[in-house]
């Protein structure tokens, strides 16, 4: 099982695909990264060889690409600039609600957390 980047690669599935579970990598992403590795996108996570696994290392420890723990830290830290220059965007991350304009009357559960029960009438 090939380590990188802290996060274990699935076994049977393509380097290709596989890249991708790590944080901050998609498909365009991990395709360049194997196309600075030299690795074949198409092998197998079992079949890569040390050698291999060690220039993804390499290509990704560079510091060309942010992923995982420093690509984390930067966008909370954006966050909290946001929240401490007290913008609209900052206010909205502060309260918990959609920052991105969706409406909130109905929806917007996924940020706003579970329905509170409303107080009955006798």
């Amino acid at each position: 099982m090939a380590r990188i980047a802290g996060v274990d690669l699935p076994r049977k599935k393509q380097v290709g695909i596989a890249l991708r579970y790590i944080y901050g990598l998609g498909p365009v992403l991990s395709m360049k990264v194997l196309g600075k590795a030299g690795v074949d996108p198409t092998t197998k996570t079992d079949d890569l060889t040390e050698g291999e696994v060690a220039r993804i290392r390499e290509v990704l420890d560079s510091g060309e690409f942010k992923v995982e723990g420093d690509l984390r830290r930067e966008i909370s830290a954006n966050i909290k600039v946001l929240m401490d220059m007290g913008c609209y965007r900052g206010l909205r991350h502060r309260r918990g609600l959609p920052v991105r304009g969706q409406r909130t009357h109905t929806n917007a559960r996924t940020r706003k957390g579970r329905k509170g029960s409303t107080i009955k009438k006798k």
